[in-house]
């Protein structure tokens, strides 16, 4: 019954035709601080747009889920983040949630982080290994927001494909589901983090930290779908964006209908001209 459980849940998150998910997360103020995140106020604002894009899930806290996700109970995926980093500890993740309140809110995954090779490695995998015996219990997805920021990285070092591959496969020997990683910069050596783990095991990307304009961002998601990739999940590049919910539309255009860069953006810019979202 478990498994059925989690089968049900995870057909909620995966797109049927592309086989591929698409979610938005708003989980940055407490990792990032409040002012640099501007896109996330007011926050009610910023989800009411996200969710007119018909994105797969959302990823968020579950205070802000509490207060914010009542009109579009249904309408969106909910993805519950149960740990977080902060600006005074950025390597190691505090876990301030439950699988039990996640399944309490109609959430249809948990999702936890840990950044490794670094001083907290240890007590993050640990607490990943126990959230995901409990998820395996009660039917729940666990995703990882997994990056190689630890201590003993360098910073030109984080997006080598042997350090991302290394949170990759340690996410899946830990028991997840998902994980969502940085993309290596490359097509070619972001199949090889992809050969690391068993098929179906999906592999989702951040929006990236080297990309800088909106050609960098669609470049890197058409060529992470297309070296095996099985989603993204993306924040402040989307809720950063001018129009929110024109952006949302492309990128699910891109994922689930394979458009190319050309194509997104065509399609972008006629989304933020006519502001007809609902035919798309």
């Amino acid at each position: 019954m478990a498994m059925l459980g989690k089968e049900v849940r995870m057909s909620r998150l995966v797109n049927p035709e592309s086989k591929k998910m698409m979610a938005i997360t708003v989980d940055h103020a407490i990792s990032r601080g409040i002012a640099p995140m501007k896109g996330l106020q007011p926050i009610q604002e910023t989800i009411e747009k996200i969710v007119m894009g018909r994105p797969d899930a959302m990823t968020m806290t579950k205070g802000i889920a509490e207060h914010c996700m009542w009109p579009f109970a249904g309408k969106v995926a909910l993805l519950m983040k149960v740990s977080n980093y902060s600006p005074v500890s950025p390597t190691r993740d505090t876990i301030f949630g439950s699988v039990d309140e996640a399944v309490r809110m109609g959430a249809d995954a948990v999702s936890m982080g840990a950044m490794t090779l670094g001083d907290f490695q240890g007590e993050q995998f640990a607490a990943i290994g126990r959230f995901s015996e409990e998820c395996m219990a009660k039917g729940m997805p666990l995703i990882g927001h997994v990056y190689p920021k630890g201590e003993s990285v360098p910073a030109d070092k984080q997006t080598s494909w042997e350090n991302i591959a290394y949170c990759v496969r340690s996410a899946c020997e830990l028991g997840m589901d998902i994980v969502k990683t940085t993309y290596t910069g490359d097509p070619d050596s972001m199949a090889r983090v992809v050969s690391c783990v068993p098929s179906s095991f999906r592999i989702v990307i951040q929006g990236g930290d080297k990309c800088r304009t909106l050609d960098d961002y669609l470049t890197m998601t058409r060529e992470a779908m297309d070296c095996g990739v099985g989603g993204v999940t993306m924040g402040r590049f989307v809720w950063e964006y001018g129009d929110v919910t024109a952006l949302v539309i492309a990128l699910r255009y891109m994922i689930h209908k394979g458009y190319t860069v050309k194509q997104a953006k065509e399609l972008l810019a006629q989304l933020e001209h006519d502001k007809n979202y609902e035919d798309f």
